[in-house]
């Protein structure tokens, strides 16, 4: 009896670090924004309780809009661009189809190692009016006067992000499903070219459905992911021009430190945790439905 109680004690002691950095950085934070939310503070001074008032504002704030959908289709590049993207070319590596697979797979992967704000500027210098892709339409179309002009587009302006965002995650994508495609054995898709079975059907009735489960994950990873992309965007744009690119993470991140509008900076964080969330039980009721896990 002794025993098992000072061993339950021990077990506590080594848990017991980890869940208090756990809660320090992960919980509090959250619950604390969660009450700023309904503040009105710059930081310092005190703090005025405003109720809904943060949330009202909102629902009335068209840069929250452009970065609500901004990131809906940075979500929907995520999910529908860099899953089936990571998973073409990881079967195109197990299959052989390609030569000196080695070499193809380093550069496929050799993105997503590279430092995001070095990425950034390195895209900065190709899609900039006077850039590389500029320069190079000139070259091919002899028009001199061509000026790139996409990031000026309301529209458009979140594209070059989406691409380069495209480019540098596909890989993650690739080594996971490539690493899930060594455990299926050879003799399944030798049987299937023995009745006679194309590379399109094998890799449509056979291989997919096997890696539904891993689909359901890179799901997850990609839409938790896509909510991150503060980094490359702040490092790209800043959210410019005219909040044309502006995320809901970049927005808060100048309503909060920039603009020291802490209650509203908070609010905000507040609805990413929410996306967030329904995101991925959006994912779990369609994996579901579709009898994924």
């Amino acid at each position: 009896m002794r025993y098992d109680l000072s061993r339950r004690i021990s077990h506590y002691c080594f848990v017991l670090p980890a869940f208090l950095i756990f809660i320090s950085v992960m919980i509090f934070p959250v619950f604390f924004s969660f009450a700023l939310g309904f503040t009105q503070w710059k930081g310092y001074g005190e703090m005025i309780f405003v109720g809904l008032d943060n949330y009202k504002r909102m629902l009335a704030d068209p840069v929250f809009f452009i970065g609500l959908r901004n990131n809906i289709m940075i979500v929907l590049i995520s999910v529908f661009g860099q899953i089936p993207l990571g998973m073409l070319l990881a079967y195109m590596l197990y299959r052989k189809m390609v030569k000196k697979a080695d070499i193809f797979e380093v550069l496929i992967f050799l993105p997503i190692t590279i430092s995001t704000v070095i990425i950034a500027q390195l895209w900065n210098r190709i899609f900039s009016p006077v850039g590389i892709f500029t320069a190079l339409v000139r070259a091919l179309t002899g028009d001199q006067d061509y000026v790139m002009t996409i990031v000026e587009n309301k529209s458009l302006a979140i594209v070059p992000i989406m691409f380069v965002l495209l480019w540098q995650h596909t890989s993650l994508y690739m080594v996971i499903f490539l690493a899930n495609l060594q455990r299926i054995p050879n003799t399944l898709i030798e049987a299937a070219q023995l009745e006679g079975a194309s590379e399109g059907k094998i890799f449509l009735k056979i291989i997919a459905p096997m890696l539904g489960y891993v689909i359901f994950i890179n799901s997850i990873l990609a839409i938790s992911g896509s909510f991150k992309s503060f980094d490359l965007i702040y490092s790209m744009t800043a959210g410019g021009p005219a909040h044309y690119t502006e995320v809901i993470a970049v927005y808060m991140y100048n309503t909060t430190f920039v603009h020291q509008n802490y209650g509203y900076g908070s609010a905000l964080s507040i609805i990413i945790i929410v996306f967030i969330v329904l995101s991925l039980l959006l994912t779990r009721a369609v994996s579901k439905v579709f009898k994924v896990e």
